[in-house]
């Protein structure tokens, strides 16, 4: 639904500006048997799986790489989409699209850019509750290991 008309630059005519969801990723990480978490330094506050918006020119896979070690100071390895989450309502501060990835980490864990920390939890002793969707997320993923279809 348009949400505004633009004035284009080159002819002058008005176009229509449409409101679109935003790409984003977000990361399951593995290590050492292990979930990667981080404590967001922004609004919303608290735990989440490591991620963020995807640059325009940039692909999904380069994003997560990059949400990736910039949050949590891991290189991924052997990094593969996992499942894609869509609802309206899954981020309060607008509608986001997520592509979930899986990967291994590499190096050593600390928390960078907006993660206040990274921590590696059991999947069974995940902080509760976390932020957005990222309990259904990891809930969708424990049932995958299970062998169950999310």
């Amino acid at each position: 639904m348009p949400a505004d008309k633009l004035i284009c630059p080159n002819c002058q005519a008005t176009v229509l500006k449409y409101r679109n969801p935003f790409p984003t990723v977000d990361i399951i990480i593995r290590q050492g048997g292990k979930i990667v978490l981080i404590e967001r330094k922004n609004e919303p506050r608290g735990w989440a799986l490591p991620g963020g918006f995807v640059d325009y020119g940039e692909s999904l896979e380069a994003a997560a790489a990059r949400e990736a070690l910039e949050e949590t100071g891991l290189v991924m390895v052997n990094l593969r989409q996992f499942r894609a989450y869509s609802a309206p309502d899954r981020d309060p501060r607008q509608h986001n699209i997520s592509m979930v990835f899986i990967a291994d980490g590499r190096g050593e864990l600390r928390g960078g850019d907006d993660a206040a920390r990274a921590v590696a939890f059991d999947l069974d002793a995940l902080p509760s509750p976390l932020c957005f969707d990222h309990g259904q997320i990891l809930e969708d993923y424990r049932r995958c290991l299970g062998g169950g279809m999310p």
